[in-house]
């Protein structure tokens, strides 16, 4: 996204990155049963540094005041998180409370005509069971657009 507003000589607005980085946290069973029971906490290559994505920004000259981090798990920093207002929100938790605590953290901050992006639909069952329960409980009716076979999208209605 960093690099589409830098194309386009857009200036006025952030592109937040929200990661615990330090990968995913062990599934809450009892608080969320629909939660994969994958051991995701355990999968070291999911635990990228904090330096190491500013690295990959400063590659491509894309490390800049426009970039913004919010280091932690999703629960504690969205909650709290200094976001006005988002264009475009993509999410990549893989799991039902990360993609949840997402859904309902920054949804309500989505302008309408805004995308919602899901990295992880069709591809981690609980991703999906989070993405429709939100979307039934807020009774989200926009049509959900599948991507290749991992991936689905919907945009805000007004």
């Amino acid at each position: 996204m960093r690099g589409i507003l830098k194309a386009y000589g857009v200036t006025d607005r952030k592109v937040w990155v929200a990661d615990s980085f330090q990968g995913l946290p062990p599934p809450n069973l009892d608080r969320f049963p629909k939660e994969s029971t994958t051991e995701f906490h355990t999968f070291a290559d999911l635990a990228v540094s904090l330096e190491e994505v500013q690295r990959n920004f400063e590659r491509y000259d894309l490390l800049d005041d426009q970039v913004r981090f919010l280091k932690g798990w999703f629960k504690d920093t969205l909650p709290v998180a200094p976001i006005d207002k988002l264009a475009v929100m993509r999410l990549d938790g893989d799991m039902y409370e990360s993609t949840m605590d997402g859904l309902v953290n920054l949804y309500p901050k989505l302008s309408p005509g805004g995308f919602v992006i899901v990295d992880d639909y069709n591809g981690v069952i609980a991703c999906n069971d989070a993405v429709h329960d939100f979307r039934k409980e807020n009774g989200i009716t926009s049509e959900l657009f599948p991507i290749a076979s991992y991936g689905a999208f919907w945009k805000k209605q007004s």
